[in-house]
This record gives C-alpha cells, structure tokens and sequence, in this order.
C-alpha cells in the first residue's frame, strides 16, 4: 500500500483525549484504563479518550480533565454540541478496565472495575447509550478507531471487529 494512501493516525496515552472527522484512526492501549469511542455515522465524526481514574474532586472553575471518567464524557458533550450533533444519535463503545493486579495484593484495589462502572454512569447522566463493550479480564488491550467507519478493532487473543452493534 502507498503510504500517501494510508489513513492518518493518532495515537492516545493516558488521559488524552481526541475528536475529529474521518479519515483518521485513533489508537491507544489498555490495561486498567478505559477507553470510550464516539462516533456518529451521518457525519463521520467522533473520538476517543482514555480514562486513567474514576473520578475526583473537581477544582471550581477547572477545565475538564480527560483523565477522569466523568470530565471525559463531559469534554464528548461539549465537541458533540459545537458541531450541533446530538449525543443520542452517536454510537459509543466503552472498553478496556482489566484487573492487571489480579493474584496480588494490589489487586484488591479493583481500578480498572471502578474505571469502568464510574464511566458508565458518566455515560448514562449525560444520555449517552453504549452500543458495545468489551470490558473487564486480566488482558492488556490495543485498540484502533476508525473514523470513516466506525469500526473498533481490539488486538489480543481471540479479537474481533466490534464495529456491528449488539442484537
């Protein structure tokens, strides 16, 4: 392939954040992080971020940051409605929060557990409705975002292509 075919992309570390319109493919890696992909299909437009901690207490009059669950969705509403797209008429898929500390003492800890259930109340409070999700184990993931598609690939054993939505 001729690489000035090839699709421009953008690889996330955590806490990051990036939205943009297609051709571009977002990536990033996980472990106990979780990442959320919005895209819209009508526009071909979305992102991706990738959540490091469930939450804290914000600093008033603090910008959001993309490193927690709750100022990441928000930082979603906020590109959604500046290109006047409607959060319920995107797609989103949540991924990632793997127990990485599973069989020692830090284990116990459950970040990723609480990265995601804190992300999926982000979520929900601001009307978003997840399509997909590959969540949870004690895998690292790599995933990459399409956004003239859609699709979500997941590198690890047994991967597969989460861009169909759930029967």
């Amino acid at each position: 392939m001729s690489s000035c075919l090839a699709r421009p992309e953008v690889f996330l570390h955590p806490g990051e954040f990036h939205f943009a319109s297609a051709p571009l493919r977002i990536g990033t890696l996980l472990g106990s992080c979780v990442a959320v992909t919005v895209w819209h299909p009508q526009h071909r437009l979305g992102g991706m971020c990738h959540i490091l901690l469930p939450g804290r207490t914000r600093p008033p009059a603090s910008l959001p940051d993309c490193r927690y669950a709750d100022e990441a969705i928000e930082r979603f509403v906020y590109e959604l409605r500046s290109r006047r797209v409607a959060p319920a008429n995107c797609q989103i898929k949540l991924l990632g929060g793997g127990n990485m500390f599973a069989g020692s003492s830090a284990g116990n800890m459950e970040v990723g557990q609480r990265n995601v259930e804190a992300t999926r109340q982000a979520l929900a409070a601001q009307g978003f409705r997840v399509t997909r999700e590959h969540v949870g184990g004690t895998r690292r993931r790599r995933l990459t975002f399409d956004l003239a598609s859609g699709h979500v690939w997941l590198a690890l054993p047994g991967a597969q292509d989460f861009s169909k939505e759930q029967q």
